[in-house]
């Protein structure tokens, strides 16, 4: 770490849960964000100012004047712009030092499970549960960590799935996939400005402590939080024995 590192990563360096070493670590690590919206742009800035070196940021949306409400990794000028090169720009302005990567199409089965397989930490920032779906078999295939989180209307879900660790339970183990899920997204309901920065933020909180393994109380549990109440409830989740994805994949399989 050279001097500016370590002046840029100061106040991040003196937490006993960091220190130089986890600060390494970060700047060693590779995260795929899948979604650069309401939650993939506070992840994707808030990562890349605590230091976590390679980013790789997949999205096949470009900019709407819709989206300036909450995606703030966007502005007015990047208008009709990919997602992925506004992202990317924002990330330079921010932290130079940080490696960006961009996935400009949007991921197949065999795409994903590539692009999943070359990092170290999955999170996704998606609307709509075919990819959350997708991204978390993905995930339990590769044995790759995955933090996700969701946002619609005043409500917000945060997880954290461990598939590095097993047993662990999946995404599909609180949600199963029967396919007769509701598709609304933010664009039918609406959804609250901050509310995405807060579970953004909180997504990126999250990761870090994965990349530092030091995420042990919140592992394969589902929180979720009401805006107009200030009210969380976390929730602890078991692997289901049944789950057709990480039942399948001997993710339930106890050691």
């Amino acid at each position: 770490m050279n001097d500016e590192q370590l002046l840029r990563y100061n106040r991040q360096i003196m937490l006993p849960e960091v220190d130089l070493a986890g600060q390494e670590q970060l700047l060693a690590s590779r995260v795929l964000v899948v979604g650069l919206g309401g939650l993939g742009s506070p992840v994707t800035l808030y990562l890349a100012a605590a230091g976590v070196g390679q980013l790789v940021l997949a999205d096949f949306d470009r900019v709407e004047m819709s989206n300036l409400q909450r995606q703030i990794a966007h502005t007015t000028q990047d208008l009709g712009r990919m997602k992925v090169e506004s992202a990317r720009d924002a990330v330079a302005r921010l932290n130079p030092g940080v490696v960006v990567e961009t996935v400009e199409q949007r991921l197949d089965p065999a795409a994903l499970a590539e692009w999943v397989s070359r990092v170290d930490l999955v999170l996704d920032g998606s609307d709509n549960f075919a990819t959350r779906y997708a991204v978390n078999a993905a995930c339990v295939a590769a044995g790759k960590p995955l933090v996700t989180a969701a946002v619609i209307r005043m409500q917000g879900q945060l997880a954290n799935f461990r598939f590095d660790l097993r047993p662990a339970p999946c995404y599909q183990c609180i949600f199963p996939d029967t396919g007769e899920e509701a598709r609304q997204t933010c664009s039918d309901t609406g959804v609250l400005a901050p509310l995405a920065g807060v579970m953004g933020c909180l997504q990126a909180v999250e990761a870090v402590k994965v990349l530092l393994d030091r995420d042990e109380a919140s592992r394969g549990r589902l929180y979720t939080f009401d805006a107009m109440g200030l009210e969380w409830r976390g929730l602890g989740v078991r692997p289901d024995p049944d789950c057709p994805i990480c039942a399948a994949a001997g993710a339930a399989v106890e050691r």
